[in-house]
């Protein structure tokens, strides 16, 4: 591989890094993690990522399906009223973000491995 080849390959990283939204990637990890097909309470989801309310419904209308202003949104996840509890579950959209995300963290986690093993 080339030093441009590495420099772009290493760039492309950084830019996916970048686009990786930590809240959306920690409610994703969290609803993976619930038994299919049950969802998760927003109290309990909220008190597990030490997250309001309010921030925890916006953040899942980015993330659902929902048009907001004119855009859909992606689908990862989908918010549910049962009875008087309101329950949000990860789509099968939502987990292959989520594993997207993970598999660009773990490169990343191994390309700083590898400098710090190559560093003098």
């Amino acid at each position: 591989m080339t030093v441009d080849t590495q420099a772009d390959s290493r760039q492309a990283l950084l830019d996916e890094l970048a686009g990786i939204d930590e809240l959306a990637l920690a409610i994703l990890c969290e609803l993976g993690e619930v038994p299919s097909p049950g969802g998760m309470s927003l109290p309990r989801l909220g008190k597990r990522l030490g997250q309001g309310a309010s921030v925890l419904l916006r953040q899942l209308t980015a993330m659902s399906a929902a048009t907001v202003a004119g855009v859909p949104g992606p689908g990862w996840v989908r918010v549910a009223q049962d009875e008087e509890r309101w329950l949000a579950f990860i789509t099968e959209a939502g987990s292959a973000q989520r594993d997207r995300w993970l598999a660009v963290l773990a490169q990343a986690q191994a390309l700083h491995a590898d400098a710090v093993e190559r560093a003098p």
